[in-house]
């Protein structure tokens, strides 16, 4: 048993008994407690109007979009591509193995590579840079740069050129997997990660349908140049409407919470029979009416004008020591972290399977006997797109309902693994949609048959993509921001290693033996989740030690927003 009962991740989301001091949600759910508290500041982004949420929502989701869309556009043009440049279809699927999104990395083993892999993993970069001086410029610079990739790559015409262009694109679109976020409570969680889902894995199947059309009518060339200028107009929008969502809140050590005189108040806890102690409790929600309040300085304005908005960096972020070097490190340690490797395990595991069909796609549905041009090639991605939409309702809405649901049968204490129950449908759909795509490929069936299979790995993709997000965060909020970054990492060294050899493994085996080899092997990674149902508790009482060590670290140098 941990000291004074206290899991992290085990939090007490509804007030059942009405006796929890802490903020309440308004409206039918009165009962849940807002997780994390939010202070009396209008500038914290909890206490932010609906209309300014909405706006800071969109702006994440215009970067979300405009990221997916610039890295995922030439998977159905890959053809005139090769044609038109002499570039093989494996250059083409090895160059954008690099990148570190959904175009994903390749390397050949020498050390000039693998400097190139390892400066790719933009996150490591962008994470500590974006937490200690702020997400607005981060931002911004993501944007602008991808804007001048785009109109850079329609003129590499070499294997070294076009990888080269993949890797700076990948670099500085990193910040998209681990950097958006907005403060939202936790039973609103659910709700905002299927939104950015949506952007994230939608922009992924929309724009091989727009590009398909574009090539046809325009030659694939433009495809990258509307991709540029797609990204143009979401910096000039970014720059004007994205605010910054850092807020910085006083540390609360152990059991004292420093108040505005300096002292400090000591409570006596009250034992409660599910061995999870009310006040400690209240430490985790922050609920104490003087816990982690924030004192702002004087020369701070009450409400930013839009003018402070528009600043590139906020005075009060340069205040902070510089602790970029720790930064870097923590999602490195982080990897000894169970749950927190799990979320990236099965992330990437989800994701793999999403890479293995952007692979064949082009290769599959315009081959014989289906002969789809370059344009019904991008249409075919309109299924998995509303695989996707169904993916983000059912992990989105569900979820946050499933997770209310069984915070109230356990005596209104949420654990974090409660999510992971919707996983279930993944049981059949990852193997099944595996099996049907390939294995109805290689027995040419009716293309009807591989439309619904790209649909059904769609909805799984994301599925996999916001539970395992979510399992992160509800497991380690406070740390969240860097156990992120750890989350993606691992998810980007299991998408390189697939986007390195997909094209010999289905060389050597073919479309049969290969997806029935991926169809087990996927059902044997949606069967660990019941191992963390069963035990995930468990790992996170035995990491509290560790969890307070590196909350407290993070929030005495100010990196807890």
């Amino acid at each position: 048993m941990t000291e004074n009962g206290f899991v992290p991740g085990t939090i007490h989301l509804v007030d059942i008994e009405g006796t929890l001091r802490a903020k309440h949600a308004s409206g039918a759910q009165t009962d849940v407690v807002l997780i994390p508290a939010p202070s009396d500041d209008p500038d914290d982004p909890l206490n932010w109007s609906a209309k300014r949420k909405l706006l800071s929502t969109a702006s994440i989701s215009i970067y979300t979009f405009a990221i997916g869309t610039t890295s995922a556009a030439i998977y159905s043009i890959l053809d005139p591509i090769e044609k038109d440049t002499g570039l093989t279809l494996n250059d083409l699927n090895a160059g954008t193995g690099y990148m570190v999104r959904k175009i994903r990395y390749l390397y050949h083993f020498d050390a000039e590579e693998l400097q190139f892999l390892l400066f790719g993993w933009g996150c490591l970069f962008w994470q500590p840079l974006a937490l200690q001086y702020g997400k607005r410029p981060v931002y911004l610079i993501s944007m602008l740069a991808t804007t001048a990739i785009m109109v850079w790559v329609p003129y590499t015409n070499t294997n070294g050129q076009w990888i080269a262009s993949k890797l700076l694109q990948g670099f500085f679109g990193a910040p998209v997997e681990s950097l958006c976020e907005i403060s939202y409570f936790t039973h609103e969680r659910g709700a905002y990660i299927a939104v950015y889902g949506f952007f994230l894995v939608g922009s992924s199947f929309l724009a091989p349908v727009f590009a398909g059309f574009i090539n046809g009518g325009q030659g694939w060339k433009w495809v990258l140049y509307w991709c540029a200028i797609l990204s143009g107009l979401s910096s000039v929008f970014l720059f004007f409407f994205m605010e910054e969502t850092n807020y910085h809140r006083n540390a609360r050590v152990g059991n004292e919470t420093k108040n505005e005189g300096g002292g400090s108040e000591n409570h006596e806890p009250e034992k409660r029979d599910d061995a999870v102690e009310k006040e400690i409790m209240d430490a985790e929600l922050n609920v104490s009416t003087i816990t982690d309040e924030y004192v702002r300085p004087d020369n701070v304005p009450r409400r930013k004008s839009f003018y402070h908005k528009l600043k590139l960096f906020d005075r009060q972020e340069l205040r902070y020591p510089n602790r970029l070097k720790e930064m870097i490190l923590r999602p490195l340690i982080f990897l000894s972290f169970p749950v927190i490797f799990y979320a990236g395990f099965s992330y990437g595991s989800n994701l793999v399977w999403f890479n293995v069909l952007n692979g064949t796609a082009s290769l599959i549905l315009s081959g014989e006997p289906y002969g789809f041009s370059s344009s019904i090639v991008g249409l075919a991605y309109l299924s998995p797109l509303i695989g996707m939409i169904l993916g983000s309702l059912y992990t989105g809405g569900l979820g946050d309902w499933l997770v209310l649901k069984l915070a109230r049968r356990n005596r209104g204490i949420m654990q974090s693994e409660y999510r992971l129950w919707l996983f279930i449908l993944s049981i059949l759909l990852v193997p099944g949609g595996l099996i049907l795509w390939g294995v109805g490929a290689a027995h040419n069936i009716q293309w009807f048959g591989l439309i619904f299979a790209m649909g059904v790995i769609g909805f799984t993709n994301t599925v996999g993509l916001q539970l395992s997000v979510s399992y992160c965060i509800d497991s380690y909020r406070e740390l969240s921001g860097e156990a992120i970054v750890t989350v993606i990492l691992i998810r980007n060294t299991m998408s390189f290693a697939i986007g390195y050899g997909i094209t010999p493994w289905i060389t050597q085996m073919g479309l049969q033996n290969a997806f029935i080899v991926a169809a087990f092997a996927g059902l044997a990674q949606v069967l660990t989740v019941f191992f963390f149902i069963r035990y995930g508790q468990r790992m996170r009482r035995v990491s509290v030690k560790r969890y307070q060590h590196y909350r407290e670290e993070m929030m005495a140098a100010g990196l807890v927003h």
